[in-house]
């Protein structure tokens, strides 16, 4: 995949198909993340900054929160493909302006529910099951082991 960002209709239509593409493997996984945008990064779209950064105090705790104007979110999914098969890995990539978040969400939202619905819920009955044992033999050992001391 080329190193630009796609567009966001871009971005759902092959996020939608990374995840049939899982689904018909019938295993796999998904990677999403997403992160704020500085103005020190390298983006397709123009961040302008007309005047400079607010001067920070140092009495403020996170200085990185004040800021003049909304920065874009960076949207990112991969198929997670290992070192192995890093030819297969199919990466992703979106910039969101601050001004189009709550539409992008609510579409992002929708393409997530609609690549989840094949999942099925993980059975930790059994893994429940061996940690009860596990802590009631470990408490036996131990009330036995105190008996043997004494």
């Amino acid at each position: 995949m080329s190193k630009g960002h796609l567009s966001n209709d871009d971005f759902f239509l092959r996020l939608s198909e990374l995840f049939d593409e899982r689904r018909q493997k019938d295993h796999g996984s998904i990677y999403l993340t997403q992160k704020r945008m500085t103005y020190g990064q390298d983006t397709d779209h123009d961040i302008r900054v007309e005047s400079p950064e607010p001067e920070i105090k140092t009495e403020t705790p996170f200085p990185d929160q004040i800021i003049s104007t909304p920065l874009p979110i960076i949207i990112r999914a991969t198929n997670g493909k290992s070192k192995a098969n890093r030819s297969k890995k199919i990466k992703l990539s979106t910039i969101v302006e601050a001004d189009a978040l709550e539409a992008f969400y609510s579409k992002y939202a929708e393409v997530c529910k609609l690549g989840m619905s094949g999942l099925k819920k993980r059975d930790r009955s059994k893994a429940k099951e061996k940690l009860k044992k596990k802590k009631k033999l470990g408490g036996a050992a131990a009330v036995e082991s105190k008996k043997d001391k004494a």
